[in-house]
């Protein structure tokens, strides 16, 4: 017999009840809150946050330069004009949040530093109960609540993702991922390498050029870039028209969206073409002697990845600097002092930052039950990327990769106020999603078409996602330019949305226990 025993759990003194519960407080959570408190008045609800404060990636990533890799007029909420720089800092991005949580008293319904372990559905009672700890002190928490609104976003936000490549171990530097950048790191006059190409690497290079040594992007294959100036002509010109920011936020969004869609459909009719003024627009920047063709010209056409946007050309003003430079090639493996490149080229480093992206996280990592029995995720398949068969009484907010992520949160939103206002005119406190008669037995595809989308952190968790159908109803298209038509038309007495659990009597407050 152990000499010790592993103490028990701790148990949740009191249970609260909610209408509805929101797991997050970052840029869906908090946007969802709003939507529900004005669209429902009367609604009961909670935010929870593991975190200590609101913001999610916002808050937790500290790397130098972290800005928005989408334009703030469609990244932010359609319901609060943005008046600042197209690309925004984590600063002003946090400082953009917190007058919404402010100005809709939104901070009482917020409950931060609170992790939730466990989330169990029951068909008897029609309630989800929630369980966790409180990150301060260890002491336990439930909840109940009718409905469960997933706002955690899609990755872990405790670690990154770095690949193990050989010696690293024998490496004597610092290596750092940008999602845990030590507040302490100095790196002023160091040899930086910084592995990787997207939206992450091509901030901190240019943040960091000037105080270290030399700074390198390793890559193992380019990205599309656009470089620009960071401000919006069409902003600028109402402006100086005094016309109200309300209305320039609109305006401005909507050519935005025109814009993108534009770009999209160039991009899949003549692709190569649109490869071409891509280039060329790095090319103004770094001269016709550069070389474009290894460095900044991608093996994949322009529409199946994000394409970044660099504002003010900053890396390719770092890079003509002498202070970066690129490197397009695959590491061998980590020395004491660098890393060997495949083409025998060894790179003299003190500090290497893994920007190799994120981690999946399946609906926060926590532990679902339906009826007793833990949930496979991906053996439900997805209505609309937002509910999913065999899950009652949850969404789940997973926004854009082309297009700005909110313009999904905004549209969720809307959908699940109106199936909660209908449920409540119907009387029923259940609803789930399930495949019509017709459509038994339809193939079954990955959540996503890989083939459109195939971005690396997708790729490997894709597994634990749930699977897609063959029409765009059982699909997560991320095609915001017929989603925002498709989802206001959404007939919810359709009868791919099951309902039950006739309301007989409120709640009681302590349900669960």
């Amino acid at each position: 017999m152990p000499d010790t025993l592993t103490p028990a759990k701790p148990a949740a003194r009191t249970t609260e009840h909610f209408d509805v519960l929101i797991v997050g407080a970052g840029i869906s959570g908090v946007g969802s809150a709003y939507h529900l408190r004005t669209q429902m008045p009367g609604t009961s609800f909670v935010v929870l946050e593991a975190q200590g404060t609101f913001g999610g990636t916002w808050s937790t990533h500290r790397y130098p330069g972290i800005r928005s890799d989408s334009d703030l007029h469609t990244f932010g909420y359609r319901f609060k004009p943005w008046v600042g720089p197209p690309i925004a800092t984590a600063e002003e991005i946090l400082r953009y949040m917190g007058e919404v949580i402010e100005e809709n008293d939104l901070a009482p319904h917020i409950r931060y530093r609170h992790t939730i372990a466990s989330a169990r559905w029951s068909s008897v009672q029609n309630l989800w109960t929630v369980e966790g700890t409180l990150n301060d002190t260890g002491e336990a928490f439930r909840f109940t609540a009718n409905f469960l609104w997933m706002c955690q976003g899609y990755y872990r936000h405790s670690e990154g993702y770095t690949p193990e490549w050989p010696g690293m171990a024998d490496y004597k530097g610092k290596i750092v991922h940008p999602q845990t950048w030590p507040e302490e790191l100095d790196y002023k006059g160091k040899k930086m390498v910084v592995i990787g190409s997207g939206a992450t690497a091509a901030t901190v290079v240019p943040a960091v050029a000037a105080d270290c040594g030399h700074v390198t992007m390793l890559q193992r294959s380019p990205t599309y870039y656009i470089p620009g100036r960071n401000a919006i002509e069409l902003a600028e010109t109402l402006r100086q028209l005094e016309v109200d920011e309300t209305w320039i936020h609109e305006i401005v969004r909507r050519k935005i969206l025109h814009d993108q869609a534009v770009f999209m459909r160039r991009a899949l009719e003549e692709p190569e073409k649109v490869r071409s003024e891509l280039l060329a627009g790095v090319r103004a920047h770094l001269g016709p002697d550069y070389d474009i063709a290894t460095h900044f010209t991608p093996r994949y056409q322009p529409w199946r990845q994000r394409v970044a946007f660099v504002p003010n050309a900053d890396l390719f003003k770092a890079i003509s600097s002498g202070k970066a430079s690129v490197e397009t090639d695959e590491i061998e493996r980590f020395t004491e002092t660098g890393i060997l490149l495949k083409s025998g080229k060894v790179l003299e480093a003190d500090i290497v930052v893994t920007a190799t992206g994120f981690n999946l996280n399946v609906l926060g990592d926590i532990a679902f039950e339906i009826d007793g029995k833990p949930l496979d995720f991906a053996e439900s398949i997805t209505f609309r990327g937002m509910m999913f068969t065999g899950i009652p009484n949850m969404a789940w907010v997973f926004g854009y990769f082309r297009a700005s992520w909110t313009l999904r949160t905004d549209m969720v939103a809307d959908f699940v106020c109106r199936l909660l206002t209908h449920m409540k005119a119907k009387g029923v406190r259940k609803v789930e999603v399930a495949l019509r008669p017709e459509e038994k037995g339809m193939p079954l595809q990955p959540w996503i078409d890989i083939g459109n989308f195939n971005p690396g952190y997708v790729m490997r968790g894709l597994h634990l996602l749930p699977k897609g159908g063959n029409t765009r109803e059982w699909q997560h298209t991320q095609d915001y330019w017929q989603e925002k038509n498709e989802f206001p038309a959404i007939d919810l007495d359709d009868v791919a949305f099951v309902y039950g659990g006739k309301v007989v009597a409120d709640v009681p407050a302590a349900a669960g226990d």
